[in-house]
């Protein structure tokens, strides 16, 4: 017995040292650089460069802007698909990132009623965010999306798109009413408008106008509604209020442009010309067309380098074909391909939604009958004026004197004795050079009118037969760890393919 005690208390005394230990562990395994509790003004910021960083690059090719020799690195632009992960990309990057950030914010801002303002302007991005991924790729988590780190929900149900839109739609709606002018709003932290609610109000009513406009195919009438309702608020029409981010030429990669990056470590890094490592210039459909209608923007967007000097002399400028085999072309050097002063500045901006934009929409209201305060004629002006003034955003190189937009203007004027649908060709033709390079608003207007009529390239070894992409792929990591949930999105909207058409193109 004496014994046994003695073995007891030595296991107690041994416990209690353990208990010590274990105190001291937590002390050491915590990580003095984390948080229990986020800040949401910090997490806000980094959902905003996400969101607009997470982009399908490719489609620079898709929408006929650039292209290359290289088949692998063409893919956009010559359909070809063997490797790599291009069409998962926004869908991919997206969950982990920004959905999961902006979700996060909400979820701290959403107990006090004082920070309404920055809620609103949470829940305003969070429908920009997801009206992207859906936009792409159709039926996508949603409503069970970013649960995993509060509900341990890991296996996300995929939403119809067209219910994806509903609700989306009525989140902006809601998000717009919420804005109080006597409580507090983000400030530097908003890489947009520095938390300046009157400009968000104007944001969310132009993503309002953009996504009434997503619905003419599919539903009519619905998009009437929703075009209406965005028109009657207040919408982005002066060059002050265009919602875009600036970044920084030095520093981390995350403050700087990303299109600028990724082109440029693609392939204009060297600015030679010729050592271009994907193989990559502009697109002959492009630089054509820009030749064709003496377009001033064609010497800030172009160069051809001349004995290892861009030039932008316009008369040299020339677009590389397509069709080009796996074999770099003799006369390589002589293609245009993107200005480093303007399109490949580091610190250039991205422009989010523009006044630019805003206008095409409002001349096809105009045409449709849905908008009787300006002329259509009047709308598709402004709308060109103001994407050639916005190129001054990109610096000194970018600014096309006032007159030189004036006769542009005139000399391109929408032809209004023409039919409704000749006259939607025209302006979703300038639309196309207009957005540029935002190449996936583009493709989604694209699919969605038709314009412009560009020729697809029946490329040998193509996995389209020859056609334009209509949707962007679901990652193979959805099909390997959330099969019954990806079976069930696939057998209602259709094969997880490049020509599968979502609700918004049907």
């Amino acid at each position: 017995m004496k014994n046994r005690f003695k073995l007891i208390t030595y296991c107690l005394a041994a416990l209690c040292t353990l208990q010590s230990c274990d105190k001291g562990l937590e002390e050491i395994n915590s990580n003095p650089d984390a948080s229990s509790t986020i800040s949401p003004d910090f997490v806000f910021t980094k959902a905003q460069y996400d969101a607009v960083g997470n982009i399908i690059t490719g489609l620079q090719g898709t929408m006929q802007y650039t292209t290359s020799y290289n088949d692998v690195a063409s893919w956009g632009s010559k359909y070809i698909f063997n490797q790599g992960t291009a069409p998962y990309t926004v869908f991919s990057n997206a969950y982990p990132n920004e959905i999961n950030e902006i979700g996060e914010v909400i979820r701290g801002l959403e107990k006090d009623p004082a920070l309404v303002n920055k809620l609103a302007i949470a829940k305003i991005w969070r429908v920009y965010a997801f009206s992207k991924i859906t936009d792409l790729y159709g039926d996508i988590p949603y409503s069970q999306a970013a649960l995993g780190y509060t509900q341990s929900l890991f296996k996300p149900a995929y939403d119809p798109q067209k219910d994806i839109y509903a609700d989306l739609l009525g989140e902006l709606e809601k998000a717009i009413a919420l804005f109080d002018a006597t409580k507090s709003t983000f400030g530097a932290a908003d890489l947009i408008y520095a938390g300046d609610i009157t400009r968000w109000k104007k944001f969310a009513y132009s993503l309002m106008l953009r996504m009434g406009m997503r619905m003419t195919k599919p539903d009519i009438a619905l998009a009437e509604t929703w075009v209406k309702k965005a028109i009657a608020g207040s919408l982005i029409e002066d060059d002050a209020d265009i919602a875009k981010i600036t970044y920084m030429a030095s520093g981390q990669v995350v403050n700087q442009n990303p299109l600028a990056y990724w082109m440029l470590n693609s392939d204009y890094l060297k600015a030679d010309g010729i050592s271009n490592p994907e193989g990559g210039k502009y697109y002959d459909t492009f630089i054509n067309y820009l030749k064709k209608t003496n377009d001033p923007r064609l010497p800030v967007l172009s160069v051809v380098y001349v004995n290892g000097k861009p030039s932008t002399d316009v008369r040299i400028q020339k677009g590389m074909a397509a069709n080009i085999p796996n074999t770099k072309p003799a006369d390589f050097v002589t293609y245009s391909e993107p200005n480093q002063n303007t399109i490949l500045k580091l610190n250039s901006p991205m422009l989010v939604l523009t006044n630019a934009e805003v206008n095409f929409y409002l001349a096809e209201a105009a045409l449709r009958g849905w908008y009787t305060a300006k002329p259509a004629a009047t709308l598709y002006d402004l709308g060109l004026k103001a994407a050639m003034r916005q190129w001054s955003l990109y610096g000194s190189d970018g600014v096309i004197a006032q007159a030189t937009i004036d006769a542009y203007a005139t000399a391109n004027a929408l032809v209004t004795t023409n039919t409704f649908e000749k006259q939607l060709e025209q302006l979703y033709t300038q639309f196309w050079v207009s957005i540029f390079p935002n190449s996936q608003e583009v493709f989604l207007n694209w699919r969605r009118t038709g314009y412009p009529a560009l020729v697809p390239n029946n490329y040998v070894g193509n996995i389209t037969g020859g056609q334009i992409f209509r949707r962007m792929l679901y990652p193979a990591t959805e099909e390997n760890l959330n099969k019954e949930n990806y079976n069930s999105a696939v057998s209602r909207q259709g094969d997880n393919t490049f020509l599968t058409r979502m609700w918004l193109d049907k």
